[in-house]
């Protein structure tokens, strides 16, 4: 398959994959949740297009130091997000992009979305890496879809283009199980990931000359990149100031880079797991345009 091609495969795979989401299991969870969600008391009284609701994030994750490594590390990073008063906060998963709505209604919410890939250096692992190239942490922006099939269940999708770091297609589809209990909100769901050959090459390749200086593994070409996996997540909100959100995921690179020398070890896993914790501040403030 040629690169247009292969490229063009990438978001029809993405949208198939999301409409068979979709389809899953909308009947089976539509009683329960859409009881609980309508009986749960908004935190606000009415919308005040005046007044905004600003959040602001900080979290603390243990992930893998670069994709398919063996070691993990810990990183922080920080969100804001936007609202109306009077309006609920969306629900966002813990591995979601950072994106920024410019259509959102009840059931569909689409825009633009970023993501950040950790990159892989000769000093994360002097030992193994011999030979290799550096590859710099990536910038990945793109456009990002959600459809709520009711209110208990979320699907999301995501493609995004490699502009710094790599320059490979690359996306994501997933859907979320929401719980609200009280104070608590639980959430579960399958997460599938894809790249094309530009990305696998990138973090799952091994050029010829890069093994002759090695000398512990053998040239690699993977033509693809997809994993699968799960994450969950349990937020406690202890009043409309302060939220705190507990979670762990979990991923399994598969196909031809699950495959690469990179990920097996001494060199890599083709598990991944993430761990995280992440604290919301919310205050209300005039609108700021």
């Amino acid at each position: 398959m040629d690169t247009v091609a292969r490229h063009a495969f990438l978001p029809r795979a993405a949208l198939a994959i999301l409409a068979l989401v979709v389809g899953l299991g909308c009947d089976a969870f539509a009683a329960d949740l859409g009881t609980l969600l309508s009986s749960a008391p908004p935190a606000f009284t009415r919308i005040d297009p005046n007044t905004w609701i600003v959040t602001l994030s900080g979290t603390l994750q243990v992930t893998p130091r670069y994709p398919g490594a063996e070691d993990s590390t810990l990183i922080g990073y920080p969100a804001i997000d936007l609202r109306r008063a009077g309006e609920s906060r969306r629900f966002a998963a813990p591995d979601d992009g950072f994106s920024f709505s410019v259509y959102d209604d009840a059931a569909v919410r689409l825009g633009p979305t970023a993501r950040f890939v950790p990159g892989r250096y000769y000093g994360d692992d002097r030992r193994h890496l011999l030979g290799f190239r550096d590859s710099r942490f990536a910038v990945e922006p793109g456009l990002f879809i959600e459809f709520y099939p009711t209110p208990s269940i979320r699907t999301r999708a995501e493609i995004r283009q490699g502009v710094y770091g790599h320059h490979g297609t690359v996306g994501s589809v997933g859907a979320d199980y929401i719980l609200p209990l009280d104070r608590f909100q639980f959430s579960l769901g399958p997460r599938f990931n894809i790249g094309d050959a530009s990305f696998a090459r990138k973090y799952f390749g091994v050029p010829v000359e890069t093994a002759r200086v090695n000398g512990r593994v053998t040239p690699y070409d993977p033509g693809s990149f997809y994993s699968a996996g799960l994450i969950g997540a349990a937020t406690y909100t202890q009043s409309e100031t302060w939220a705190y959100t507990a979670y762990a995921g979990y991923a399994r690179i598969l196909g031809a880079a699950g495959d690469s020398p990179l990920v097996r070890r001494p060199f890599g896993n083709p598990d991944q797991f993430q761990f995280g914790l992440r604290v919301d501040y919310s205050f209300a403030t005039p609108a700021w345009f």
